[in-house]
């Protein structure tokens, strides 16, 4: 790409101010047609400032947005989208009592020559769409029905279906597996050999080095690194990001014993989990490879009581388990951390103390009234010893970054006193300071002696952070390995059996 080119759209020394944060400061950014263009930062860094500035959602306080080297306005969002601009914001904004197809041409229907909607039309674009992005899902489905990782495919598909010139995803693959992930990447290289201009915003930096050409660094609101400068590698993201050299992007501990601690035997549920066994041990992390939708999920549902056995048996510290509902689980040492934190994970409307001490009430109850003064002293420890924002003592937890957030939930199950974690992708969405945070306090339960199940779509993280692997197919525990005896290649490959498997099944 010549340097001289125009580009599609740039930023020149943009800022914008709220009460007591500079979010964006003077901020640079030049955005060339037919380039994907990755905006790294920790949360709090200004990303979403510039999104929201770029989508119409908000007005910058000083800096000048032009539009094919011409100075223009964005109004509104509606102004961003008549110029060709596609966001697919983080939060999804699908309707999910609307069929897949609606959402997709959501305020741009077809419509037939008497101006009514071409329900027709309607799906066949959309299939069409979709057959594009190869994602097998039916226009006809009820969005709401359908997985996270499908619903995020759908924000996609409706980014897709306008034909922008200028698309922005933010955290597109948070939700995906390791295969959806590969086909939107296709996706995107074939836009890009279209001219299309791509925002691209990630916290996973190893898939950011593999579909970015160009990258902008912010930290603190301002741009630390210009697109084009060097070459892009995970090592050099974090240094920028982060403002320090990081020895070990994943500082693993070895702190698996010999002492058994559960042992799963042929477990069964409605789910789809079937003839599930596997051992976990004292200070080890088990981690549950597959893809999306391969079971991983469904069988931390079976461990928790979350989903009910139909067959099988939990063995915890040598006695069997009988999980009939969570409080059971939780009552013998087990914790869940889940997958979706904002809806399964957390009370939006509480500080940080009532999300902290909710699995474990009747601790700081006397005579079945609440201790506050309990609750504020073994919540303040925690907060302490977690690093958690100081605003989360005062703030309700929706105020609070996600990676504040996520250890909030896992300081409810360090209350709780639990034995096993089972650790639900617990990265999924926050960014690289708060991974590491999160791997050092894996570290540091596995060093006390608590066993962690980890779930993960990021196989880089499986392997860097696991002693062991159980490969999950179709709902069973397919083998389980040393993670020091498998690669990305084994995981990747795995995955594809399991894809290639379940379509020759639907098939016949």
């Amino acid at each position: 790409m010549s340097s001289k080119a125009t580009p599609l759209w740039e930023f020149v020394d943009v800022s914008k101010a709220y009460p007591g944060v500079l979010a964006n400061d003077k901020v640079c950014i030049k955005l060339m047609p037919g380039s994907i263009h990755g905006l790294l930062g920790e949360n709090g860094c200004g990303k979403s400032t510039l999104i929201k500035t770029l989508s119409g959602v908000q007005q910058p306080d000083s800096g000048k947005i032009l539009h094919s080297g011409k100075e223009v306005q964005i109004a509104d969002p509606q102004d961003a989208r008549n110029r060709g601009i596609a966001t697919v914001f983080q939060e999804f904004s699908i309707v999910p009592t609307l069929s897949v197809g609606e959402n997709i041409f959501l305020g741009n229907m077809p419509r037939s020559r008497l101006g009514m909607i071409d329900w027709n039309k309607v799906n066949a674009d959309a299939a069409a769409v979709l057959e594009e992005m190869e994602v097998e899902i039916s226009p006809e489905a009820i969005t709401g029905r359908l997985s996270v990782g499908e619903q995020q495919l759908v924000e996609i598909a409706s980014a897709v279906a306008m034909d922008a010139k200028m698309i922005i995803l933010d955290e597109p693959t948070a939700a995906l597996g390791e295969s959806e992930i590969e086909r939107l990447h296709q996706l995107l290289r074939k836009m890009r050999t279209r001219g299309t201009a791509i925002l691209y915003v990630s916290h996973r930096l190893d898939e950011v080095e593999r579909i970015v050409d160009e990258v902008t660094i912010l930290r603190g609101g301002r741009v630390v690194r210009a697109s084009g400068e060097t070459e892009i590698n995970v090592g050099q993201i974090v240094s920028a990001m982060v403002g320090e050299d990081i020895a070990e992007h994943y500082p693993k501990e070895r702190n698996s014993t010999d002492q058994l601690v559960l042992s799963a035997k042929d477990l069964k549920t409605k789910a789809g989990v079937h003839n599930v066994s596997f051992e976990l041990f004292k200070g080890e992390v088990l981690g549950l490879g597959g893809v999306l939708g391969s079971g991983r999920t469904e069988i931390a549902r079976a461990l928790f009581g979350v989903d009910p056995l139909l067959q099988g048996e939990v063995i915890l510290n040598g006695r069997p388990l009988e999980v009939r509902h969570e409080m059971d689980a939780i009552n013998a040492g087990l914790a869940l951390v889940p997958e979706n934190r904002k809806f399964d994970g957390l009370f939006f409307n509480f500080r940080a103390s009532g999300n902290i001490t909710a699995a474990s009430l009747g601790s700081i109850s006397r005579f079945g009234v609440l201790d506050l003064s309990a609750e504020e002293k073994g919540t303040e420890r925690l907060i302490d010893e977690l690093e958690i924002s100081a605003q989360a003592e005062e703030k309700t937890v929706n105020f609070l970054s996600g990676g504040n957030q996520q250890k909030i939930v896992i300081a409810r199950w360090l209350f709780s006193e639990a034995q096993v974690l089972i650790l639900d992708e617990p990265t999924q969405g926050i960014d690289i300071g708060a991974k590491i945070a999160v791997y050092k306090l894996i570290n540091a339960l596995t060093r006390a002696g608590k066993s962690i199940i980890l779930i993960s779509s990021d196989h880089d993280e499986l392997l860097a952070m696991s002693d062991r692997i159980a490969v999950v197919q179709h709902g069973t525990v397919e083998r389980v390995v040393a993670a020091a005896d498998l690669t990305h290649n084994d995981l990747v490959r795995a995955s594809a059996d399991s894809l290639e498997s379940a379509t020759m099944e639907a098939a016949q």
